[in-house]
Protein backbone atom coordinates (compact mmCIF):
# COMPACT_ATOMS: atom_id res chain seq x y z
CA UNK A 1 0.00 0.00 0.00
CA UNK A 2 1.06 2.93 -1.26
CA UNK A 3 2.32 5.33 1.58
CA UNK A 4 0.57 8.88 1.74
CA UNK A 5 1.36 11.30 4.24
CA UNK A 6 0.65 10.47 8.09
CA UNK A 7 -2.64 8.90 8.92
CA UNK A 8 -4.29 7.22 11.98
CA UNK A 9 -4.64 3.18 12.62
CA UNK A 10 -8.21 3.86 12.24
CA UNK A 11 -8.37 6.22 9.03
CA UNK A 12 -6.24 3.67 6.84
CA UNK A 13 -8.43 0.52 7.91
CA UNK A 14 -11.44 2.34 7.52
CA UNK A 15 -10.48 3.47 3.87
CA UNK A 16 -10.56 -0.27 2.99
CA UNK A 17 -14.06 -0.27 4.27
CA UNK A 18 -13.44 -2.36 7.63
CA UNK A 19 -15.10 -0.37 10.79
CA UNK A 20 -12.86 0.35 13.76
CA UNK A 21 -16.03 -1.65 15.69
CA UNK A 22 -14.77 -4.46 13.68
CA UNK A 23 -11.33 -4.19 14.66
CA UNK A 24 -9.38 -5.86 17.36
CA UNK A 25 -5.82 -6.23 18.48
CA UNK A 26 -3.45 -3.90 16.20
CA UNK A 27 0.43 -4.57 15.99
CA UNK A 28 2.61 -1.84 14.27
CA UNK A 29 6.32 -3.00 13.84
CA UNK A 30 5.41 -5.95 16.42
CA UNK A 31 4.39 -3.29 19.12
CA UNK A 32 0.89 -2.83 20.41
CA UNK A 33 -0.87 -0.31 19.52
CA UNK A 34 -4.60 1.86 19.59
CA UNK A 35 -6.43 2.86 16.71
CA UNK A 36 -5.37 6.33 17.39
CA UNK A 37 -2.01 5.78 16.12
CA UNK A 38 -0.21 7.77 13.84
CA UNK A 39 1.75 5.52 11.00
CA UNK A 40 5.19 6.61 9.18
CA UNK A 41 6.51 5.62 6.23
CA UNK A 42 7.89 1.89 6.33
CA UNK A 43 5.59 1.09 9.54
CA UNK A 44 4.16 -2.38 9.12
CA UNK A 45 1.00 -2.76 10.67
CA UNK A 46 -1.05 -5.98 11.64
CA UNK A 47 -4.87 -6.00 12.39
CA UNK A 48 -6.93 -8.66 13.58
CA UNK A 49 -10.51 -8.77 13.79
CA UNK A 50 -12.57 -8.52 16.86
CA UNK A 51 -12.88 -11.17 19.00
CA UNK A 52 -16.51 -12.58 19.68
CA UNK A 53 -17.96 -11.60 23.04
CA UNK A 54 -20.05 -8.64 24.69
CA UNK A 55 -17.69 -6.33 26.58
CA UNK A 56 -20.46 -4.48 27.80
CA UNK A 57 -24.02 -5.00 28.78
CA UNK A 58 -25.78 -6.44 25.88
CA UNK A 59 -28.27 -3.70 25.21
CA UNK A 60 -29.33 -2.84 21.21
CA UNK A 61 -29.48 0.07 19.25
CA UNK A 62 -31.08 -1.10 15.50
CA UNK A 63 -30.94 0.91 12.18
CA UNK A 64 -34.43 1.44 11.16
CA UNK A 65 -34.31 -1.32 8.12
CA UNK A 66 -34.35 -4.24 11.40
CA UNK A 67 -37.59 -4.40 12.65
CA UNK A 68 -38.56 -8.13 12.35
CA UNK A 69 -33.71 -8.66 13.87
CA UNK A 70 -35.73 -6.86 16.60
CA UNK A 71 -38.33 -8.74 17.40
CA UNK A 72 -36.40 -11.52 17.24
CA UNK A 73 -34.37 -10.31 19.83
CA UNK A 74 -36.88 -8.87 21.98
CA UNK A 75 -38.19 -12.69 21.69
CA UNK A 76 -35.03 -13.91 22.97
CA UNK A 77 -35.27 -11.08 26.07
CA UNK A 78 -32.17 -9.04 25.03
CA UNK A 79 -32.76 -5.03 25.72
CA UNK A 80 -33.67 -3.18 21.90
CA UNK A 81 -34.25 0.17 20.97
CA UNK A 82 -35.68 0.88 17.65
CA UNK A 83 -37.83 3.30 15.71
CA UNK A 84 -38.12 3.34 12.07
CA UNK A 85 -37.78 7.09 11.60
CA UNK A 86 -34.47 7.71 13.89
CA UNK A 87 -31.53 8.76 11.55
CA UNK A 88 -27.57 8.54 11.73
CA UNK A 89 -27.79 11.81 13.82
CA UNK A 90 -30.03 10.34 15.66
CA UNK A 91 -29.21 7.37 16.64
CA UNK A 92 -25.14 8.44 17.08
CA UNK A 93 -26.26 10.45 19.85
CA UNK A 94 -28.76 7.21 21.52
CA UNK A 95 -25.53 5.34 21.01
CA UNK A 96 -22.88 7.51 22.88
CA UNK A 97 -25.41 8.73 25.80
CA UNK A 98 -27.17 5.22 26.36
CA UNK A 99 -23.55 3.01 25.60
CA UNK A 100 -25.68 0.91 23.37
CA UNK A 101 -24.77 -1.40 21.18
CA UNK A 102 -25.06 -0.47 17.22
CA UNK A 103 -26.01 -2.76 14.78
CA UNK A 104 -26.74 -2.24 11.04
CA UNK A 105 -25.71 -2.67 7.56
CA UNK A 106 -24.22 0.95 6.99
CA UNK A 107 -20.41 0.56 7.32
CA UNK A 108 -20.18 4.38 7.15
CA UNK A 109 -22.55 4.79 9.95
CA UNK A 110 -20.18 2.24 12.46
CA UNK A 111 -17.36 4.48 11.13
CA UNK A 112 -18.16 7.35 12.94
CA UNK A 113 -15.74 8.04 15.64
CA UNK A 114 -18.34 8.53 18.34
CA UNK A 115 -19.83 4.93 18.04
CA UNK A 116 -17.63 2.23 20.74
CA UNK A 117 -20.06 -0.85 19.80
CA UNK A 118 -21.16 -2.19 16.90
CA UNK A 119 -22.17 -4.88 13.96
CA UNK A 120 -22.23 -4.61 10.74
CA UNK A 121 -24.69 -7.58 9.40
CA UNK A 122 -23.39 -9.45 6.43
CA UNK A 123 -27.12 -10.96 5.66
CA UNK A 124 -30.17 -9.82 4.56
CA UNK A 125 -32.40 -12.21 6.30
CA UNK A 126 -33.53 -11.71 9.90
CA UNK A 127 -33.11 -14.65 11.33
CA UNK A 128 -29.86 -15.37 9.74
CA UNK A 129 -28.95 -11.91 11.11
CA UNK A 130 -29.90 -13.09 14.68
CA UNK A 131 -28.00 -15.92 14.57
CA UNK A 132 -24.46 -13.76 13.09
CA UNK A 133 -25.55 -11.10 16.20
CA UNK A 134 -25.90 -14.09 19.07
CA UNK A 135 -22.34 -15.83 17.57
CA UNK A 136 -20.84 -12.18 16.93
CA UNK A 137 -22.38 -10.84 20.90
CA UNK A 138 -21.57 -14.43 22.47
CA UNK A 139 -25.47 -14.32 24.15
CA UNK A 140 -26.18 -17.88 24.14
CA UNK A 141 -26.14 -17.74 27.45
CA UNK A 142 -28.08 -14.43 27.87
CA UNK A 143 -30.96 -15.62 26.35
CA UNK A 144 -34.24 -14.94 28.76
CA UNK A 145 -37.09 -15.91 26.61
CA UNK A 146 -40.60 -14.54 27.60
CA UNK A 147 -38.96 -11.69 29.19
CA UNK A 148 -39.44 -8.45 26.62
CA UNK A 149 -42.45 -7.20 25.85
CA UNK A 150 -41.88 -7.12 21.65
CA UNK A 151 -43.63 -4.06 21.05
CA UNK A 152 -42.72 -1.31 23.16
CA UNK A 153 -38.98 -3.45 24.68
CA UNK A 154 -40.39 -2.39 28.14
CA UNK A 155 -39.52 -5.68 30.39
CA UNK A 156 -42.64 -8.12 31.27
CA UNK A 157 -44.57 -8.41 34.72
CA UNK A 158 -46.66 -11.53 35.92
CA UNK A 159 -50.13 -11.08 36.13
CA UNK A 160 -52.42 -13.50 37.84
CA UNK A 161 -54.95 -14.66 34.99
CA UNK A 162 -58.02 -13.47 36.96
CA UNK A 163 -57.25 -10.08 36.75
CA UNK A 164 -57.11 -9.86 32.70
CA UNK A 165 -59.87 -12.21 32.58
CA UNK A 166 -62.44 -9.80 30.59
CA UNK A 167 -59.38 -9.03 28.00
CA UNK A 168 -58.78 -12.70 27.17
CA UNK A 169 -60.55 -14.94 24.14
CA UNK A 170 -62.20 -17.89 25.04
CA UNK A 171 -59.90 -20.43 23.84
CA UNK A 172 -56.97 -18.65 25.35
CA UNK A 173 -58.90 -18.69 28.88
CA UNK A 174 -60.00 -22.32 28.35
CA UNK A 175 -56.55 -23.63 27.72
CA UNK A 176 -54.19 -21.05 29.35
CA UNK A 177 -53.39 -20.58 33.07
CA UNK A 178 -50.02 -18.62 33.29
CA UNK A 179 -49.79 -15.02 31.66
CA UNK A 180 -47.33 -11.56 31.81
CA UNK A 181 -47.99 -8.15 30.65
CA UNK A 182 -46.16 -5.28 29.98
CA UNK A 183 -46.65 -2.05 32.22
CA UNK A 184 -46.17 0.15 29.97
CA UNK A 185 -48.17 -0.44 26.47
CA UNK A 186 -50.58 -3.43 29.09
CA UNK A 187 -50.06 -5.90 25.59
CA UNK A 188 -50.62 -9.35 27.03
CA UNK A 189 -48.12 -12.83 26.53
CA UNK A 190 -49.22 -15.96 27.11
CA UNK A 191 -47.25 -19.39 26.27
CA UNK A 192 -49.21 -20.08 22.97
CA UNK A 193 -47.60 -20.62 19.15
CA UNK A 194 -45.44 -17.59 19.50
CA UNK A 195 -43.77 -19.60 22.64
CA UNK A 196 -43.49 -22.78 21.01
CA UNK A 197 -41.97 -21.02 17.75
CA UNK A 198 -39.15 -19.56 20.48
CA UNK A 199 -38.58 -22.49 21.70
CA UNK A 200 -37.72 -23.85 18.30
CA UNK A 201 -35.84 -21.21 17.58
CA UNK A 202 -33.89 -21.43 20.88
CA UNK A 203 -33.12 -25.17 20.34
CA UNK A 204 -31.61 -24.42 16.80
CA UNK A 205 -29.33 -21.11 18.42
CA UNK A 206 -27.87 -23.24 20.76
CA UNK A 207 -27.30 -26.06 18.13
Amino acid sequence: MEFRGRQSVKHLVESLGAPHTEIGRIQVNGREEALGWITQEGDRVEVHPIENGCPIEPRFLLDCHLGRLTAHLRMLGFDCLYQNDYDDEVMTGIAKREARILLTRDRRLLMRKVIQHGYCLRSLEPLEQLMEVIQRFDLTDKIQPFHRCLRCNHPLESVDKEAILERLEPLTKLYFDEFRVCPACRQIYWKGSHYERMQKLIERIGG
